[in-house]
C-alpha cells in the first residue's frame, strides 16, 4: 500500500530537484501539485484533496519567494505564505498527516555573530521574512507531526537564481559588481532534497531543523566561485550593500547551525563548493546537448 505524499509548489527548484530523485522511490506516491493543480489559498480546494487523497504527509514548498516585490505586494506574499501554511497545517492537524514546511534564514535579523541555532529567537527585517516568520508559527501550533527546515541561499539548475543569473551575466558582460558584507551558507536543491526525504522517514513530532551546506561565504565569494567554475572570462568586483540598495533589508549574517540535523539525519552535507560544481556541471552538459 503505497502513503500519498502532496508536494505543493512543485514546479519550484526543490519541488523539481525533487522529482528527479522520487521516480524511483518506493512506497510513496508523490502528487506533485503548483497553482494549476491545487490552490494552497483555497481552504475548499485543500480539503476537496485532503478528502480524496488522504495523504500521509504535506512538503509544502510553495512560497512567495521574491524578496524585494516582497515589499510592494505585502497582501500576495502573506497570502501564500502564510495563509496558505495556516490552512495546510490546520488540515494537517485534523487529518494527523505528517507537514514539512520549508522556511529560510530570513526569519532573522542577521545580528549575531555566530551560526543561528533552530531555538534562536526569529526577528525578521523584511515582509518576505516575516511572512515565513509567521507561517512556521502556524505549522508548529497547528500540526502536531510537523517538521520546520529553514534553508538558505537555495539554487538549482531549475527555475531562476543566483548561480544562473552569474552564470549568464558573466558570459556577457566583463565585470560584475557583488555585495561581499552579507555572509551566509548557499544551498544546493537537491542536497536539501534529501535531506527532506531523510526528514519523511526519521523525524516525527514538532522540530525546526537548519539545513545548508557546509562552509560559509559572502554573496561576492559565491559568484566568484561561479564565475571561476564557469572558465567565463569576467571580473567580479566587491561592493558594500549600500551600494546596491534594494527594497528588501537582508540579514548581514545568516549562517545557519546545523548540527541538529546533522546527528537527526546521521547525514554528512556537502561543502557548499563541492555542490556547486555539480550543479555547474550539469548546467554545463545541458547546454552542450542544446547544441
Amino acid at each position: 500500500m503505497q502513503r500519498n505524499i502532496l508536494v505543493t509548489g512543485g514546479n519550484g527548484q526543490l519541488g523539481l530537484s525533487l522529482k528527479k530523485m522520487t521516480d524511483s522511490y518506493a512506497g510513496y506516491r508523490f502528487i506533485y501539485t503548483d497553482i494549476n493543480e491545487l490552490d494552497v489559498t483555497d481552504y475548499d480546494a485543500l480539503q476537496r484533496f485532503f478528502r480524496l487523497e488522504n495523504p500521509y504527509a504535506v512538503l509544502h514548498f510553495a512560497a512567495y519567494t521574491a524578496v524585494d516585490n516582497a515589499e510592494k505586494e505585502r497582501l500576495q506574499a502573506e497570502k501564500v505564505n502564510s495563509t496558505s501554511t495556516k490552512l495546510i497545517s490546520s488540515l494537517c492537524g485534523t487529518y494527523g498527516t505528517k507537514l514539512i514546511f520549508i522556511s529560510t534564514d530570513y526569519v532573522f535579523d542577521g545580528k549575531k555573530s555566530s551560526p543561528y541555532k533552530p531555538q534562536d529567537k526569529t526577528n525578521p527585517l523584511s515582509v518576505y521574512g516575516t511572512t515565513k516568520a509567521r507561517a512556521e508559527e502556524y505549522a508548529l501550533s497547528l500540526c502536531e507531526d510537523c517538521t520546520v527546515i529553514r534553508t538558505s541561499w537555495l539554487y538549482s539548475e531549475f527555475g531562476r537564481n543566483f548561480v544562473k543569473t552569474i552564470l549568464n551575466l558573466s558570459e556577457t558582460k566583463r565585470e560584475l559588481n557583488v555585495v561581499f558584507d552579507q555572509t551566509g551558507s548557499p544551498c544546493y536543491a537537491e542536497d536539501l532534497a534529501k535531506a527532506v526525504l531523510m526528514c519523511l522517514e526519521r523525524v516525527k513530532g514538532k522540530r525546526i531543523l537548519h539545513f545548508a551546506n557546509e562552509g560559509v561565504c559572502s554573496w561576492y565569494d559565491f559568484a566568484r566561485k561561479i564565475v571561476e567554475l564557469s572558465g567565463n572570462e569576467c571580473r567580479v568586483n566587491a561592493i558594500l550593500s549600500e551600494q546596491y540598495p534594494t527594497l528588501a533589508t537582508r540579514p548581514s549574517y545568516s549562517v545557519l547551525d546545523k548540527s541538529e540535523t546533522k546527528s537527526f539525519l546521521d547525514m554528512e552535507i556537502p561543502h557548499w563548493e563541492d555542490s556547486l560544481k555539480r550543479c555547474i556541471k550539469i548546467l554545463r552538459d545541458e547546454k552542450i546537448h542544446k547544441h
